[in-house]
Formats: structure tokens, sequence, C-alpha cells
């Protein structure tokens, strides 16, 4: 089982740089998408619901903003998007599929900046965090396999970043930020792409300014954490930096 998470930057914008081919070609039975910027019936019916795809989309009240998206080749056994908390579910951050006893979150976690890049976002942010890890620990204690992935807008250590002295007080990388992904991590869930691979220069954003993408300037901010028994699952992890169509690219495992 293939399993794939990207940050598509706009879905209509990514459409039209060829995800659909991207799609097909993922061999992928499982793709998240973060950061949709639509509801359903602003996508194209192609892209809206594919041939051979069961599609889930989950967008915010604000129009063009956040938003997650689903496409399974495997119909969900059940389909659950909500928090239960008004201010994180109306930003549409949310898909939860149930396969029998894996449970897969695809998941666009917020950015801590402001209007003003003011890092006033971060006490929301990290709000956002524990909610979802306590509904995610839920599953846990009943024995399910749980994967988490997503844009998680946070790097967790300097090796996840090409410039982090420069970004000690940009939300992303602010300690208080990093030691949410660190007390996901003491609480068992594993992050997948470093069981595989320990080397820097890994990353899965480039900002659009400077030609960062093209001099490897980035952050990996987009991962795919499993619990401890779906962890034992995972053969690969993996990171493609050569998929474009935004300023992220493609993470995932495979099972």
């Amino acid at each position: 089982m293939r399993i794939v998470s990207w940050n598509v930057n706009g879905l209509r914008s990514a459409a039209s740089k060829g995800f659909l081919d991207w799609l097909q070609a993922s061999d992928a039975d499982v793709v998240g998408l973060q950061e949709v910027r639509a509801h359903p019936h602003q996508l194209p019916p192609l892209v809206r619901e594919p041939e051979g795809w069961h599609t889930h989309f989950v967008p915010a009240q604000r129009p063009g903003y956040s938003g997650v998206g689903l496409y399974s080749k495997i119909k969900p056994d059940a389909i659950e998007t909500s928090l239960g908390e008004e201010s994180f579910d109306t930003e549409g951050r949310l898909v939860i599929a149930r396969y029998g006893d894996l449970v897969i979150a695809n998941v666009y976690f917020p950015n801590g900046n402001g209007k003003d890049r003011d890092n006033s976002r971060i006490p929301y942010k990290l709000a956002f965090y524990r909610r979802l890890h306590a509904k995610l620990e839920t599953f846990r204690q009943q024995g399910d396999k749980v994967i988490v992935m997503g844009d998680f807008n946070t790097a967790h250590r300097e090796i996840d970043l090409a410039r982090p002295k420069e970004n000690e007080e940009t939300s992303g990388f602010r300690p208080e930020e990093r030691e949410e992904i660190e007390r996901w991590l003491q609480s068992g869930f594993v992050d997948t792409f470093r069981v595989f691979d320990q080397s820097p220069g890994r990353y899965t954003w480039w900002s659009q300014r400077a030609w960062s993408r093209q001099r490897n300037v980035g952050w990996r901010i987009d991962y795919v954490l499993a619990c401890p028994l779906a962890a034992k699952l995972v053969k690969r992890a993996f990171i493609s930096p050569d998929v474009f169509g935004s300023d992220h690219c493609p993470v995932g495992v495979d099972c």
C-alpha cells in the first residue's frame, strides 16, 4: 500500500500543471492533499472524481483558503472531518479515513503567522496540534494503526531546514513549535522518513522567491508520522522533489 501526501498550493492551479497525470502515475493507493483552496463544485469534474478513485473534500468556510482532500483507490470504511471545535473545523484542515484497523489522518496544520507575519497564530496552531493529538490517542488506545500525514508547517530539527540560525524566530522553527513535534515523537509517533534517511538537504517546501528551489534552500515541513503499530508496516519512506506543480513536493510511505 502506497500512501502519499502533497500540499498542492491550490488544486485548480496544480490541475493545470499536470496533477491528474501525476496522480495516475503515482502508484499510490491513498493520496492526501492539503491547501486545496476550493470547494468541490469549483473543481473540474475529472479532478473532483477521477475514474478509479474515491474522493472526499473538506473545504474551509473562507473562500480560496486552506482545505484538504483525500483520494483513495479503496473505499474507506468511515470518514471523520471534525475536531469538535468550530475554530478548527471551519478552516477545513482534517480528514480521517478508516480502513479496517488502519486509520489515516490527512492534515493541514496551521501556520503560526498572522496577517503581518507576527507569529500571532502560534497559540492557535499549538492548540490545533494538541487537540488532534488527543483525538488520535483515542484511536491508538483501541488498538488501531494510526498514520498522520500532511503539511505540519514545522521543521523539527536544524537538519530539516537550510538556514536554521536565520529562522529561529520564524514561525515554523520557533522553539515552542519544535517542542510540540518532539512531544508527538516522545508519545510514540515515528518520523518515518528519518527512519530511512538521516541526510541533510532533504526538503519538502521551498520559497517561491530567489530561486530557492533551484538552490535547494528549503524546509522539511511535510511528514508522514506513524504510531508504533503502524510504523512496523512501513517498508520505505520517500520525498519526491522532482515533482513540480506546487511550492511543496509529495512525501509518502510504502507499507
